[in-house]
């Protein structure tokens, strides 16, 4: 490791805090059901209760995150929450970044447009990432659950040595500035040089255009009939059985994108071959179909935001982290490529990925390699280049019209 990593291996930065606040109505709150109407002088009321629990105790509405040390090399630090609708109604979720202050910078939030910028820049902008997901944007009545996970994490080594650099030296000397403040003034309480306030909340689940689709699930099966093009209810040569890998179908979405399960019999080709053993697989469908993409792939998997991790022998591992915003996806994949890197996932996380040969996608990685994915061993699976005269399995994706399903 460069020598400059070893002069600040150790920065003990005062604590980073995660307010979690303003999860609403979360104990035995009563409220009207809007979503019934009576010409009546009774109004139907529903009971409101959803409770957050952590490592099975239940836990307050302030989640509070304290870390006493963050430093290059540290081990990922994580928080999983679950809310549980105990209800009688279903649940819209969400979360939101009521404010980020890093060393003396206030970051903004006050537009649409800064919020994502602000959520990249926390995953991707420093030499440490903080990464916040749902793992589900609504939750059900009557015990349907939902995860809000939030991890911390600061590679060994990012990639970026200036960044690296500039951090410990900028970090170091607000630390020393905080506790100087501090001797000459006793009373002044040093500030962490990190300081995010999440508020996460939970409101009736209204159905409109940009609501999840409570139908459509990431990981959902489905059977689907590629020869009629319509939901199908028994397994046959033209009834096959798909996944969702819509990360967050909508309810405006006039589509759902499935993906045959990977234990079927699929053609086999190098990836020159792609495009002509896609069309012989699927020549006689009605069903629309298009290639599988390096993009799918990372689109679902980035929602572990703890163990979903991209590896390389020129840098420390690192989660992949937040990818909804801009071009983000591009910038991630073009970082992948030239540290010659791959990306591994949890099995048991993604399980309908997971197969003990290989699958191609339809994405280039070089000139001589393109992306593909397999089973890595009997915990993880990898997304990685593969050279394109090797043999793979080839996948379709299935766009399957919601009036059909």
């Amino acid at each position: 490791m460069k020598e400059r990593y070893k002069k600040y291996l150790k920065i003990n930065i005062i604590p980073i805090i995660f307010i979690a606040t303003s999860f609403i109505f979360t104990t035995f709150a009563w409220f009207a059901y809007s979503g019934l109407k009576k010409v009546s002088t009774e109004i139907d009321v529903k009971a409101w209760y959803i409770e957050l629990s952590k490592s099975g105790e239940v836990v307050t509405n302030d989640i509070v995150i304290t870390l006493e040390d963050v430093y290059p090399g540290m081990e990922t630090v994580d928080e999983i929450v679950n809310i549980e609708n105990k209800g009688d109604s279903d649940a819209s979720l969400r979360y939101e970044i009521v404010s980020a202050r890093v060393l003396d910078t206030e970051l903004e939030n006050d537009t649409s447009e800064t919020k994502g910028l602000l959520e990249d820049s926390l995953s991707h902008g420093y030499p440490f990432h903080v990464n916040i997901d749902l793992s589900k944007k609504y939750i059900r009545a009557q015990g349907d659950s939902s995860t809000f996970e939030v991890s911390v994490s600061w590679p060994l080594d990012s990639g970026n040595d200036s960044l690296d650099s500039s951090w410990g030296m900028n970090s170091y000397n607000f630390q020393k500035s905080e506790q100087d403040l501090n001797t000459n003034d006793p009373t002044y309480t040093p500030r962490p040089a990190v300081q995010i306030v999440i508020s996460v909340s939970a409101e009736q689940y209204i159905e409109n255009e940009n609501a999840s689709d409570m139908r459509y699930n990431l990981g959902d099966t489905i059977l689907y009939d590629v020869l009629l093009n319509k939901r199908c209810y028994s397994v046959s040569n033209t009834c096959l059985s798909t996944t969702v890998i819509d990360p967050d179908n909508k309810v405006g979405d006039t589509n759902v994108q499935l993906m045959p399960i990977l234990y079927g019999n699929f053609l086999t080709g190098n990836y020159n071959e792609y495009d002509t053993k896609l069309e012989e697989f699927t020549n006689s469908w009605m069903a629309p179909t298009r290639a599988l993409t390096v993009d799918d792939l990372m689109k679902i998997v980035s929602h572990d935001v703890i163990n979903t991790i991209m590896n390389s022998e020129n840098i420390s591992p690192q989660i992949l982290g937040n990818l909804g915003y801009s071009n983000r996806i591009e910038l991630e994949k073009n970082k992948i490529i030239n540290f010659n890197g791959y990306y591994t996932f949890m099995n048991d996380r993604f399980n309908f990925l997971v197969h003990n040969g290989c699958f191609w996608t339809n994405t280039q990685f070089d000139e001589n390699n393109a992306f593909a994915f397999g089973k890595l061993n009997e915990l993880k699976t990898e997304i990685y280049g593969k050279s394109k005269l090797e043999e793979c399995k080839i996948v379709p994706v299935i766009i399957a019209p919601k009036n059909n399903l």
